[in-house]
C-alpha cells in the first residue's frame, strides 16, 4: 500500500481531473465514491485500477485481497480533494471507462429505455435504479444527456450501473436497429395522436425514449416510434417528473 499525504502528488492530481469529462476523457478512467458503490463494483466483477482508502482497516471490509490491486492510503484533506462530496466516506476506486462505450448488439429483443437530453443527474440516476429494479435489459444514454461518468450521475446511480448495461449512442441509429429486430418503440408527448399509456398491453419487448425534463423528447424521434403515449392526470398539475414517468411507464409495461 503506498502512502499520500499531498494534494501535489501526481496521482492525487490525476484522481482530481476525473471530475471532469475532459480527464475522463483523457485518461479514459473514472472515479467511485462511497462503500456501497464500490462494494457493488467489487461484487459485480469489475475490475479496479487503483483502490483509495483513508484507513487502512477499510481493506479487511472489503471482499478483495490488497495484492489484487494497487492500494493507497490518503489522508482525509486528500481525500476531500478528490471527492465531490461535502463528507467523503474515506473510500474511492478507480475504473476504466470503456466499459460502457459499447456499438449497438447484433442481436437486440427485451426491454430498453432511451434517455433524449436528460440533464438532471438524480433522475438519470432515479431512471437507472428504476430500469434496474423491473430488470431491463439495457440504458442508451442519447445526445445531449447527461456524461455516464458525471461524478453525480455515478453516485445517485448507487451501483445499478453494474446490474445494468449502459450505452451512449445516438437515438436515431438505436430506433433503426430496434425496429429491424421488430422490437416496438415508444415516446411520450401531449397530442391528439398519442395514445394513454393504460392502452397499450404489458410485455416484456420494448424500447422507451424518455425526454428533457422541459421540452420532452424531441420531434425528431418522436416521428419514428411505433406509438408515442401520454399518462393521465386527475388532478390540475402540469407535468409529471421525468423519473416519476419513467417508473409508472416501465412498471406498466412490466407486470
Amino acid at each position: 500500500m503506498q502512502s499520500i499525504t499531498s494534494n501535489q502528488n501526481k496521482r492525487v492530481k490525476e484522481w482530481r481531473k476525473m471530475q471532469s469529462k475532459k480527464g475522463r476523457l483523457a485518461s479514459g478512467q473514472y472515479l467511485i465514491e462511497g462503500w456501497h458503490i464500490v462494494n457493488e463494483a467489487i461484487k459485480h466483477g469489475k475490475q479496479l485500477k487503483a483502490l483509495i482508502v483513508t484507513d487502512a482497516t477499510f481493506l479487511t471490509q472489503l471482499s478483495i485481497d490488497e495484492g489484487e490491486v494497487d492500494t493507497y492510503l490518503i489522508t482525509p484533506e486528500v481525500a476531500k480533494h478528490i471527492s465531490t462530496t461535502e463528507t467523503p466516506q474515506g473510500i474511492f476506486a478507480v475504473l476504466e471507462t470503456a466499459d460502457y462505450h459499447e456499438s449497438i448488439p447484433e442481436k437486440l429483443g427485451g426491454s430498453w429505455l432511451m434517455l433524449d437530453n436528460v440533464q438532471d443527474p438524480g433522475n438519470i440516476g432515479t431512471m437507472v435504479r428504476t430500469a434496474d429494479a423491473a430488470g431491463m435489459n439495457g440504458i442508451v444514454f442519447g445526445e445531449g444527456t447527461v456524461d455516464i461518468y458525471n461524478p453525480k450521475v455515478v453516485r445517485s446511480m448507487q451501483g445499478s450501473q453494474f446490474h445494468i448495461r449502459l450505452y451512449t449512442g445516438n437515438l436515431n441509429d438505436w430506433l433503426t436497429a430496434f425496429k429491424k429486430h421488430n422490437v416496438p418503440t415508444y415516446g411520450t408527448e401531449l397530442n391528439e395522436r398519442a395514445l394513454s399509456y393504460d392502452e397499450i398491453a404489458s410485455t416484456k419487448q420494448f424500447a422507451l425514449i424518455m425526454g428533457n425534463e422541459g421540452n420532452g423528447v424531441s420531434k425528431e424521434l418522436l416521428d419514428k416510434t411505433d406509438q408515442n403515449l401520454y399518462i393521465p392526470m386527475n388532478g390540475e398539475a402540469e407535468s409529471l417528473n421525468v423519473a416519476v414517468a419513467t417508473g409508472i411507464l416501465i412498471f406498466h409495461f412490466i407486470k
